[in-house]
C-alpha cells in the first residue's frame, strides 16, 4: 500500500486543526488533517458545531458554530497544500526521525504531527443511562432540542455549556430544569442573567439524578433530594452537560507526557510537546482556558513551532 507523505499531520478537524492546517499551508508546509479520530464521530468543524450561538469570536458579533465552523474550514481549504480526509486515525508511531500513521484507509508519513484531537462528551452513568440513549437522553441540545417542542426537559449540569443548553432548549420545550449537584451553577454572567430572566427555566441545585426511567422513552427521573416534595421528576427528556473525555489516547504510547486529567502537558509558548515534533493544541492539551479561540491561536502557534522545527531543528522546551 502507497505510503503518503507530509511535512505537517494533524490529528482532529476542529476549529483548532483546521486553523492549523491553513497556518501550516501558509507557511509551506504539506499538510494533511483527518477530520474522524476516535470516540466521537463528529463532522469536520467539531465539538463547535453542536453550539447554537457563538458570541465570544472576535469578528462575529453572533453566529452559529456550524457556520463559524464552516467558515474556518473554507479557509483551510483555499489552500492547495492542505488535505482534509475523513479517515480514522489507528495508530501512530516514530519511523526513525519521523511519524508513522495508520488509518482505516492508508498508510502515511510526517516529519511534525498536531494532536487536535479535543474531547468527547462524559457520559452520565446512572440507572437507565444506556437504556434510554437516543430515547429522551441526548449529549446535544442543538441537534435534539427541536423534537422536545413543548415537553418538559431536564439539563444535567452547571457550567456554562449546561447554560447555553438550557437557554437553547427554552426555545423549543414548555419547561426546563437545570439539575446540578453544586450550589450554584457557573455559565458565564450574561448567560446566568438570560438564565434568571427565562421564566421557563427552572434551577435544581445541591441534587443529584439518581435514575432514569420509562417505558420505550424516559418519562421521569429520580434525585436523590425532594423536591417539592417528591424525588420523581416527570419530564420527557434529560440533555447532559457534565463535562468532557480528554481524546489522548493516540499521544500517550509516542511518549507523549500527559497530566493527571489524560491532557497533554504542552509549552504554553510553542505547543510543543516533551517528544520532539510532536505538537497539540485546544482542549486536548493542558491550558486552562478552553475556548474555540484560544484553540485556534494555539493550533495557529503549532503550526508555526513545527515549520521552525523543519526548518531549524527542534523548538526547545523551557
Amino acid at each position: 500500500m502507497k505510503t503518503n507523505k507530509y511535512d505537517f499531520l494533524i490529528i482532529g478537524a476542529g476549529g483548532t486543526g483546521l486553523a492549523a492546517a491553513m497556518y501550516g499551508a501558509r507557511l509551506g508546509l504539506r499538510t494533511c488533517i483527518f477530520g474522524f479520530t476516535y470516540g466521537t464521530e463528529l463532522p469536520v468543524g467539531g465539538v463547535i458545531t453542536t453550539t447554537n450561538v457563538v458570541e465570544n469570536y472576535p469578528g462575529f458579533e453572533s453566529i452559529s458554530g456550524f457556520e463559524l465552523a464552516k467558515k474556518i474550514e473554507e479557509h483551510a481549504r483555499a489552500y492547495n497544500l492542505v488535505e482534509i480526509r475523513n479517515e480514522k486515525v489507528l495508530d501512530v508511531k516514530m519511523s526513525g526521525k519521523c511519524f508513522s500513521i495508520k488509518t482505516n484507509k492508508g498508510n502515511y508519513e510526517t516529519k511534525t504531527i498536531l494532536f487536535a484531537t479535543g474531547t468527547k462528551w462524559k457520559k452520565l452513568e446512572v440507572k437507565g443511562s444506556l437504556e434510554f440513549e437516543n430515547k429522551g437522553i441526548s449529549y446535544c441540545a442543538l441537534c435534539d432540542g427541536p423534537l422536545y417542542k413543548n415537553k418538559v426537559v431536564a439539563v444535567v449540569g452547571g457550567s456554562d455549556s449546561a447554560a447555553k443548553d438550557a437557554l437553547l432548549l427554552s426555545e423549543h420545550a414548555k419547561k426546563v430544569y437545570i439539575i446540578y449537584r453544586g450550589e450554584k451553577i457557573r455559565p458565564e454572567p450574561i448567560n446566568l442573567e438570560r438564565i434568571n430572566r427565562n421564566n421557563k427555566i427552572e434551577i435544581i441545585n445541591n441534587t443529584n439524578l439518581k435514575e432514569i426511567g420509562g417505558k420505550d422513552f424516559v418519562e421521569s427521573v429520580v434525585l436523590d433530594k425532594s423536591h417539592k416534595g417528591s424525588k420523581e421528576l416527570k419530564l420527557e427528556g434529560v440533555f447532559v452537560a457534565i463535562g468532557h473525555v480528554v481524546l489522548s489516547d493516540l499521544a500517550e504510547p509516542l511518549g507523549v507526557k500527559l497530566n493527571s486529567k489524560g491532557e497533554i502537558i504542552i509549552n504554553h509558548k510553542t505547543s510543543e510537546t516533551n517528544v520532539s515534533g510532536v505538537f497539540a493544541a485546544g482542549d486536548v492539551t493542558d491550558k486552562p482556558f478552553k475556548q474555540l479561540i484560544t484553540g485556534v491561536a494555539d493550533g495557529c502557534t503549532a503550526a508555526y513551532s513545527a515549520y521552525e522545527f523543519i526548518n531549524k531543528g527542534s523548538v526547545i522546551m523551557d
